[in-house]
């Protein structure tokens, strides 16, 4: 069982690590360079699995998406709130769904990488906590 303080240290370390994966994708001049980079990489390796050029669509949806996660990056680590912790778990295990789709239909295993870090970062803020240390912080109160 976690203690809150240590729960607390996953989520912010989560948090952290999504902010500076994420933010390359926010703009489209960050993106474009982050695009480029991956693709080098895979030919480097000469990994299997297609790495597609990116349209002006694609660039929209990495994105959108690059944005949103960085702003709940800096959501977990400005409330500091357990129960943010749980939600994020929940959006992990998503998100390497997503990928090991992806991955298994025939994009670059480079996914991979993130989603070692999606389903470990996922397990942690899913493991049980010590609700004696922490119910304050698990269920805040409403907003008022």
């Amino acid at each position: 069982m976690l203690s809150a303080a240590t729960y607390r240290t996953i989520v912010r370390t989560s948090a952290a690590y999504d902010l500076v994966v994420t933010a390359p994708f926010m703009t489209p001049w960050t993106l474009s360079f982050t695009i480029d980079l991956l693709h080098h990489l895979h030919t480097q390796f000469g990994l299997p699995g297609a790495f597609p050029a990116f349209e002006v669509s694609h660039l929209l949806f990495a994105g959108l998406m690059g944005s949103v996660v960085v702003v709940w990056s800096l959501t977990r680590l400005r409330l500091d709130l357990a129960v943010l912790g749980r939600y994020d778990a929940l959006a992990r295990m998503l998100f390497a769904l997503w990928q090991i789709y992806a991955v298994a239909n025939g994009v670059t295993p480079l996914l991979l990488i993130f989603t070692v870090f999606e389903v470990g970062f996922g397990l942690a803020q899913a493991l049980p906590l010590d609700c004696h240390d922490s119910q304050r912080r698990l269920h805040p109160s409403p907003i008022r």
